[in-house]
C-alpha cells in the first residue's frame, strides 16, 4: 500500500492557548488499536479521554491481521465487530505440513453456539479506521499531529509537553496511558528498560493482491519445497490479499532481502508449487490461476525478526504502559494486537471504578499483575514457538526434526509440532480478585477464567453481560440474591450445561468476561464478599 488507508485533519485545541495548563482525568498516548479501543471503552463508561498521536494517517502496511475471537467480543461490546467480521474473513481450520506431506489439521472451535468466529483475518488499518470512527461518535477527544515531547510524573498526576503544528503546549492528567507501541517514547522519556530476547533468524512478510481460490485456512509448512530449509506460512485476507510468511537466514541483508527483485521470486517459487495443487499432496484443480505465480502485486513487504521483551511492571504511578509499549512477542499465534487489545479492556472497567470511586487506586495494581500473567504466557508460547521453528542450537533442532518426523504417524508427536500457538484469553490463575471455589466442579470456567459464550434468548450470552457485573444464576431464587447494581441474567438450558450450573449456583462475572467468583450454593453474604473482593476492596470493613 503506497497510499495511507485514512487521513486526519489536525484541528487546535482550545487547551493549547490557555493560560494555564488544562486537566483531563485521562490522557492516552497513541492512536493505534489499543489507544482506541480504550478511548471508546472509557467514553461508554462517561469518562472520555484525550486521546494523542503523533500522526494524521492510518494504513503503512497490514501489520496485525489475525483478530481472536475474545478480541472480536470486545469488539462487539464497543460497537464495532458487525461490519469487522461482515468484511473480514473469517476462519477457525489451519493445516501443518512438513514439506509436501500433511502433518494434521487443527479446528480451533469445534463446537457451535458463539457468536463471534474463532478468528477474522483483516487488515489493522481497516480496523484502525472503524476504531476511530467509532471514537469520534461516542464523545472521544482525537488530537492528530499531537507528539508527546515530556513526560513527568507527578503524586497526583502527569504533566505532558506536546508538540503540534502551532507550537508546544501542556497539559496535566490524573492518569496517563501509554499505548505508543513496540518503541514507545513515554517508555523511552520515563527511562525503562525493555528487557527480554530478540532473536536471529529473520522472516519475510509479504502481502500480494492476486485472485486465488485457495481454502480458507492458516497453512504453515516446516521445509517446503518452494522454499527449502525455512518455513512458510499463507494466510488469505480480504479484497484477494494473500499474507505470506518467509523464514530467511540469520545471516540475511534484510535491506536487500525486502527489495522487490529479491521478494518476486520468492513468491513465484511458492505460487508456482500450487499451479498444479490446491494442496501439497493432492492432484486436484489447481487453487491459483495458472498464471498466477506471475500475475500478483506485492502490497507490503516487511523484515522482521522474534522478539520477546516486556517491561518489569505495566504501571509506574499514574503512568499507564498497554499493548507493545508494555510487551513485545514474536507475530505467530497472532498475540500482539489481541493481546494488547485486551490489554485495554482489563485496564478500562477498573480506571473507570477508580475514577467513579467505586473502587480504590490500588485497584489499579491488579492490571498489571493480570497482565503481566497474560504477557508471561504469551512470551512463553512465542518463545517455544521460535524455538520450534527456528531452533536455535542443534539439540534443539534434532529434538525438532524427531517430532516432524514422528508427527505423521503418532498422535503424542502431533502435539510436540509447534507453528504457532494462537491467541487464547489467558486464565488469571493468580488473581487477587478472584475468590477461590469452595467444593469441586466437574467443568465450567474456574475464577479467572474467561466466559464461554452460548446462545441465550434469541442472542448470545457475550452480547447480554452488563457494563459493570454480572451474576449468572441457575433459576429466580438465586437471581434475587443479586447485589444492588449488578446485572442478573437467568441461564437456559445452553447456557446452564456449558457452565455446570444446577439449582441454587452461579457465576459471578467481571465487565471483562472473566469469572470472579461462582458457587455451588450461592448466598447473599458469599455474592457481596466476592463482589468486593472483585472490585479491589477485599481488604476494607464492609
Amino acid at each position: 500500500m503506497n497510499q495511507p488507508y485514512a487521513t486526519f485533519r489536525y484541528t487546535p485545541s482550545p487547551d493549547q492557548t490557555r493560560a494555564t495548563p488544562a486537566r483531563h482525568k485521562v490522557v492516552i498516548i497513541g492512536a493505534g488499536p489499543v489507544g482506541l479501543s480504550l478511548a471508546i471503552d472509557l467514553a461508554l463508561r462517561g469518562h472520555a479521554p484525550v486521546l494523542l498521536d503523533d500522526s494524521d494517517r492510518i494504513g503503512e502496511g497490514s501489520r496485525a491481521i489475525c483478530f481472536a475471537k475474545k478480541t472480536l467480543e470486545i469488539f462487539d461490546r464497543l460497537g464495532v465487530a458487525g461490519p469487522l467480521v461482515a468484511e473480514g474473513i473469517s476462519w477457525k481450520k489451519g493445516k501443518v505440513f512438513q514439506r509436501d506431506a500433511l502433518l494434521y489439521t487443527f479446528d480451533l472451535l469445534p463446537e457451535d453456539g458463539h457468536k463471534m468466529p474463532a478468528f477474522i483475518n483483516i487488515q489493522q488499518f481497516v480496523v484502525e479506521k472503524a476504531l476511530v470512527d467509532r471514537a469520534v461518535e461516542v464523545g472521544g477527544d482525537l488530537r492528530w499531529k499531537n507528539r508527546v515531547s515530556g513526560l513527568e510524573p507527578q503524586n497526583d498526576g502527569v504533566r505532558l509537553m506536546i508538540e503540534t503544528p502551532d507550537g508546544e503546549y501542556r497539559l496535566h492528567a490524573d492518569h496517563v496511558v501509554a499505548c505508543d507501541g513496540a518503541r514507545s517514547p513515554a517508555r523511552a522519556m520515563l527511562g525503562l528498560d525493555f528487557p527480554g530476547e530478540i532473536f536471529e533468524e529473520q522472516f519475510l512478510i509479504a502481502d500480494v493482491k492476486m485472485e486465488g481460490d485457495f481454502p480458507t485456512e492458516r497453512w504453515f509448512w516446516f521445509d517446503p519445497p518452494f522454499h527449502p530449509g525455512g518455513s512458510a506460512l499463507l494466510h488469505r485476507q480480504p479484497d484477494n490479499i494473500w499474507r505470506i510468511d518467509l523464514q530467511l537466514p540469520a545471516t540475511a541483508d534484510a535491506n536487500i532481502e525486502k527489495q522487490p527483485e529479491r521478494v518476486r521470486p520468492r513468491i513465484e517459487a511458492m505460487l508456482k508449487a500450487f499451479s498444479c495443487e490446491v494442496a501439497p499432496g493432492s492432484r486436484e484443480e489447481n487453487a491459483f490461476t495458472r498464471d498466477s505465480h506471475s500475475d500478483f502485486s506485492l502490497e507490503w513487504v516487511s523484515i522482521y525478526r522474534f522478539r520477546c521483551l516486556r517491561l518489569e511492571r505495566f504501571r509506574h504511578g499514574r503512568v499507564i504502559f498497554a499493548g507493545d509499549a508494555a510487551h513485545q512477542v514474536s507475530p505467530f499465534g497472532a498475540r500482539g494486537a489481541n493481546s494488547g487489545i485486551q490489554d485495554a479492556e482489563n485496564l478500562a472497567w477498573k480506571l473507570a471504578a477508580v475514577l467513579d470511586g467505586d473502587s480504590p487506586e490500588s485497584l489499579l495494581d491488579t492490571y498489571d499483575l493480570e497482565r503481566g500473567e497474560a504477557a508471561d504466557e504469551n512470551i512463553a508460547h512465542s518463545t517455544r514457538s521460535t524455538d520450534f521453528i527456528a531452533p536455535q542450537s542443534e539439540a534443539e533442532r534434532l529434538l525438532r526434526d524427531a517430532a516432524l518426523a514422528l508427527a505423521t504417524n503418532h498422535g503424542f508427536a502431533k502435539r510436540m509440532v509447534n507453528s504457532g500457538r494462537l491467541s487464547m484469553p489467558t486464565a488469571y490463575a493468580e488473581s487477587p480478585l478472584s475468590t477461590a471455589d469452595l467444593g469441586e466442579w466437574v467443568r465450567g470456567p474456574a475464577p479467572g477464567a474467561p466466559i464461554p459464550d452460548s446462545p441465550f434468548e434469541g442472542a448470545y450470552l457475550s452480547e447480554r453481560l452488563g457494563r459493570d457485573f454480572t451474576l449468572l444464576a441457575a433459576d429466580e431464587a438465586t437471581a434475587r440474591l443479586a447485589p444492588p447494581g449488578v446485572a442478573v441474567l437467568v441461564a437456559n438450558e445452553a447456557v446452564a450445561e456449558r457452565f455446570a450450573l444446577a439449582p441454587g449456583s452461579g457465576y459471578l462475572i467481571r465487565p471483562d468476561g472473566h469469572v470472579a467468583a461462582r458457587f455451588h450454593h450461592a448466598e447473599k453474604g458469599a455474592i457481596r464478599a466476592a463482589l468486593r473482593r472483585a472490585r479491589g476492596k477485599a481488604g476494607e470493613a464492609a
